[in-house]
């Protein structure tokens, strides 16, 4: 599992999250006309966290840390599923179950 927040896109993010079972990442801002506010916050976009995902190729990615403005995070999650499929709004309570091979 890899999980990062308050970062903008950066390449250890993508090595740290290759081949994961889960990618948590932020995901601040639904709409891309927001990127100077997430540049300027030092946050990213749903879609940025996508092309993370999407180069980094983890099983699954759940967007959180969402800004106060994105009320309903699962209509823009619509949208970046075009860039990672397996992306998921994360919500409170939310788990996931991880089944390890013995050696």
């Amino acid at each position: 599992m890899t999980y990062t927040t308050d970062t903008r896109p950066v390449q250890s993010i993508i090595d740290a999250a290759t081949g994961a079972d889960l990618f948590i990442c932020e995901g601040m801002y639904g709409e891309d006309d927001k990127k100077s506010k997430a540049v300027e916050n030092k946050h990213m976009l749903f879609s940025e966290a996508a092309h993370i995902a999407a180069k980094a190729r983890p099983k699954k990615m759940w967007l959180t840390h969402y800004s106060p403005s994105v009320i309903y995070p699962d209509g823009f999650v619509k949208n970046v599923r075009k860039i990672f499929s397996e992306t998921y709004a994360g919500k409170d309570g939310m788990s996931e179950e991880f089944k390890f091979e013995e050696d």
